[in-house]
């Protein structure tokens, strides 16, 4: 492999470190450490074959599964680990016990581990922490090959992590952008080239349906912004590298392609088309999230600070409420359902980007007038939004067909800001028929 293990031992504190560095970023490296159906891929060394029976990764969790030899011997180990501390996308802390087959907890077994996700340039370090109830069960674990059995699952973890973003089920290529950052994406159907640009807390998959609907008559790039999904991401952040994101993808397409972005990733097409001219051939844009009066409350102004400084204590949950009820104006009482949604795992392993759609917005969400020199584009602009939407969506878009030459404005009838994922069909009709 590429990457070596970094292995260090302390007997005095009863703990073995095994750290690795994978190419991969921090959200699948979690998802691949967290999901059964990755899991069984790789947990294990080299020659064993991994059954999870039970994995509920929260606080108070229990994840059962079993290691069996691939040879003749049937040699099978049973383990019980419970989980006490989850920090998506970051960090897991469990005890972990080997048990018989009917899982009862085998006397002086018990291990505390903790597994830490830590982003860097390009990939993430993990890092393994087990301590162990005495030194003597220490070097018993070390004689018994421990450690070069979590060598050997680090192999197999980075091997199959790394198959996953060149292929699979949805397969993704790449593409590096300027300042050398991985920008995963996926590619299908046939005609003018069109880039999805997805919207805040959201990957490419939250935009699948839509591509596939519109790959009959585009060929559709659908990419994972950076720091998301399948792409790495480059510290320090500015708009400017994601608009060269844009234009990486772009060149990939040929030399020109349309752009349709959704929510705040509307906003940040909107930038690319301004800085990238001829480039960029046309614009489909839905609900760009303009606060332009005072038909609802204005986001805070120290609103990326603040999302950044939650994100440094890390406080994910913390950041992805804050942006719920500033960002999106959802109400409090509300926010207690989103969070017992399946999704909300999925948004807090993206929280460390919000602060990023915090600045593409920058003062647009002030409650202020559009700046009426901020965007040169002269390309065919539709700007589509929801029936059901709030009407500060509506003044937004009327707002941006004032400063635009040749943009129209489109009602899409029964449809909310959720459209790109419970309505595909209708947008994908709006893009296609769209003539200007």
């Amino acid at each position: 492999m590429k990457n070596k293990s970094t292995i260090r031992k302390n007997r005095e504190r009863r703990e073995l470190t095994i750290e690795r560095n994978v190419a991969i970023p921090a959200q699948l490296a979690w998802e691949g450490w967290t999901e059964p159906i990755h899991v069984i891929q790789w947990w294990g060394p080299k020659g064993w074959t991994t059954t999870v029976y039970e994995m509920d990764v929260r606080p108070g969790g229990v994840w059962r599964y079993s290691l069996k030899a691939d040879d003749n011997t049937g040699e099978e180990a049973y383990c019980r680990a419970v989980y006490e501390e989850v920090e998506a996308q970051h960090k897991l802390v469990y005890t972990d016990t080997f048990a018989d087959s009917q899982w009862n907890m085998v006397k002086d077994s018990e291990m505390y581990t903790t597994v830490m996700f830590e982003e860097e340039i390009q990939g993430t370090r993990i890092s393994i922490v087990t301590r162990f109830a005495t030194s003597e069960q220490l070097d018993n674990a070390e004689a018994m090959g421990m450690i070069e059995g979590f060598a050997d699952a680090f192999d197999r973890l980075e091997k199959y992590l790394e198959n996953l973003v060149v292929g699979a089920d949805d397969t993704m290529e790449t593409v590096i952008s300027k300042d050398g950052t991985q920008i995963a994406y996926t590619k299908r159907g046939n005609g003018p080239a069109l880039i999805m640009v997805s919207s805040a807390a959201a990957d490419h998959q939250d935009a699948s349906e839509l591509a596939e609907q519109l790959s009959a008559h585009f060929t559709v790039y659908n990419y994972d912004r950076r720091g998301r999904g399948r792409s790495t991401d480059t510290a320090p952040y500015a708009v400017a590298r994601e608009v060269e994101d844009i234009e990486a993808l772009i060149a990939v397409a040929g030399g020109e392609a349309f752009l349709f972005g959704s929510s705040s990733g509307a906003v940040l097409a909107l930038e690319a088309a301004n800085l990238l001219g001829n480039l960029v051939g046309k614009l489909y844009l839905y609900e760009p999230p303009f606060i332009i009066n005072d038909s609802r409350k204005p986001v805070p102004g120290d609103y990326v600070e603040h999302l950044n400084s939650l994100i440094e204590d890390r406080k994910r949950t913390e950041a992805i409420e804050y942006f719920a009820s500033e960002a999106l104006g959802i109400p409090e009482e509300y926010i207690g359902y989103m969070k017992a949604d399946p999704s909300w795992n999925k948004m807090e392993s993206l929280a460390h980007t919000l602060a990023y759609d915090g600045q593409i917005m920058g003062v647009t969400q002030s409650g202020n007038p559009l700046p009426a020199d901020r965007w040169n584009i002269t390309v065919p602009t539709l700007i589509m939004t929801g029936e059901n939407s709030g009407t500060f969506f509506y003044d937004a878009a009327r707002a941006l067909v004032e400063l635009l030459p040749k943009a129209a404005v489109q009602s899409l009838a029964g449809q909310d800001h959720s459209a790109v994922m419970m309505s595909p069909d209708v947008l994908a009709k709006a893009v296609i028929e769209f003539e200007l």
